[in-house]
C-alpha cells in the first residue's frame, strides 16, 4: 500500500472560482441548541441580558423560554463548519462581509439547520467574490435567520 501524500491531504477535491456555480448549496451540520449552549455563548459574548437566561423574565414578556443570542444563531452559519473552505482551499483570502436578519426566536431544544447557497460570483481582475445566502431553519421548517456572507478568493 502506498504511503499517503500528507502534504496534499484534502477532505474534498479542490475547486477554483470558475468551478463554483450559482445555486450550489453547502449544508452545515444541524444542531440542537440547549441551555448549555446559551450559557457558553453568554460567557463568550458578555451579553448578560435576562432575555437570554431568565425563564421567568421571558414568561413575563410572553416568551415560552429564553431566546438565543442573535449572534449565536448567526455563528452557526460559519462556513468553516462545512465543506466550502475545504473546496476552495488556499485560494480563500478572507471572509469580508456579513449581514443577517433574525426572523424568528430560537429557544432551548430547537434544532437548527444552517446552509450557505452561492447567490452571486463576482469576477474581478485577480480575485473573485463569492456571495452566499446564509439561512437557518428550525425543526418546524421556519426560516429563523436570513443573511449574506461574502468571501474573497484568488482566481
Amino acid at each position: 500500500m502506498p504511503e499517503p501524500d500528507l502534504e496534499n491531504w484534502r477532505v474534498v477535491p479542490l475547486r477554483g472560482f470558475d468551478a463554483l456555480k450559482v445555486g450550489e448549496v453547502f449544508r452545515l451540520p444541524s444542531r440542537t441548541i440547549d441551555a448549555a449552549n446559551f450559557a457558553a455563548f453568554q460567557t463568550v459574548s458578555l451579553d448578560n441580558h435576562p432575555i437570554h437566561y431568565d425563564a421567568e423574565y421571558c414568561k413575563r414578556l410572553g416568551h415560552p423560554a429564553p431566546l438565543a443570542h442573535g449572534l449565536q444563531v448567526l455563528s452557526f452559519t460559519a462556513a468553516g463548519a462545512g465543506l466550502f473552505p475545504h473546496v476552495i482551499g488556499e485560494t480563500l483570502i478572507g471572509f469580508i462581509e456579513v449581514s443577517a436578519k433574525f426572523l424568528k426566536a430560537v429557544h432551548p431544544s430547537d434544532t437548527l439547520y444552517p446552509a450557505l447557497t452561492i447567490a452571486e460570483l463576482i469576477r474581478q481582475r485577480t480575485t473573485g467574490v463569492v456571495a452566499m445566502r446564509a439561512t437557518v431553519h428550525n425543526q418546524k421548517r421556519e426560516l429563523v435567520l436570513d443573511g449574506m456572507h461574502k468571501y474573497l478568493m484568488r482566481l
